[in-house]
């Protein structure tokens, strides 16, 4: 019988992939282009208007025969439990990618549609708070940069206020 450590270990193995699916390579590079380590800035924006400044690292990497791209993010000294993973997968049927975070540790959980809009990546959905509506933009992209800014409504998307941004830069050799 395997013991614990060989179990986590063969469910790793058999979650990662080496790249996109070749078939859908095109589509899936939307997220793929991600794939690696980056160091980000994160800046959370309180109601009262302090803000909160944090240095972190967001890891991205195919998984699922190279049909999704999971990533793991968490703020620097954070113990494990505070980590929060999102895995997107591309719905070829609809043409959009199906995103769900998850912060169990936070409680944070969010499923939203992600697609391309222009040269930004636009995710919206919902978090646990039906009343609440979530916006999460990738914008100023290029090979080793990128901003995200997390963004909230709760008047059905007429207005919206941000609550984090990270501005990412991608580590040497990634």
């Amino acid at each position: 019988m395997e013991n614990n450590n060989e179990k986590h270990s063969r469910a790793t193995e058999l979650l990662a992939a080496d790249g996109p699916f070749s078939e859908q390579a095109d589509k899936l590079m939307l997220y793929g282009q991600f794939v690696g380590a980056w160091d980000i800035h994160s800046t959370n924006f309180n109601a009262d208007g302090t803000r909160i400044e944090r240095r972190g690292e967001w890891h991205f990497a195919w998984v699922l025969g190279g049909r999704g791209v999971q990533d793991i993010l968490f703020a620097v000294g954070a113990p494990p439990h505070m980590y929060g993973t999102t895995l997107r997968c591309y719905d070829e049927t609809a043409d959009v990618w199906r995103v769900s975070w998850m912060m169990p540790g936070g409680r944070e959980f969010a499923n939203l549609i992600g697609r391309r809009i222009g040269d930004r990546i636009v995710q919206e959905g919902t978090g646990p708070d039906p009343r609440r509506l979530e916006r999460w933009t990738f914008s100023d992209i290029t090979p080793t940069s990128f901003i995200w800014q997390g963004e909230v409504s709760f008047d059905q998307g007429k207005t919206w206020v941000l609550e984090q941004e990270m501005r990412a830069m991608r580590r040497t050799g990634s």
